[in-house]
């Protein structure tokens, strides 16, 4: 979160909406969104359901059930997938949406 945060200005200057999402109740997310300086919304999703639409929810059976998996999506303003992400590198990730999302815009 904190690359996204941290190129916050290129994504606004592109009209890109920035959310998060997690497994935590709103109070938590808060708490860690005000602790990391997000200007950006983080969703909870306590009941797993988007997680689950969204790949992200991990079988019981893995390691780290508990936490979602780091996904992203890049989505137009029509509600359509441009691209999904499995992130590998956290620290290169945001230049590689914002890449993604200048390509799909044309400019």
């Amino acid at each position: 979160g904190q690359g996204f945060r941290d190129r916050t200005p290129d994504f606004e200057e592109k009209d890109a909406v920035v959310l998060g999402a997690s497994f935590d109740p709103p109070e938590a997310n808060l708490a860690f969104a005000e602790k990391q300086g997000f200007p950006y919304r983080l969703l909870s999703d306590v009941d797993r359901s988007v997680g689950e639409a969204y790949e992200a929810k991990r079988a019981p059976e893995e390691r780290d059930h508990q936490w979602p998996k780091r996904r992203t999506y890049l989505i137009d303003p029509d509600g359509v997938i441009r691209k999904a992400y499995r992130v590998r590198d956290v620290a290169a990730h945001p230049d590689e949406v914002l890449a993604d999302l200048v390509r799909f815009q044309g400019r």
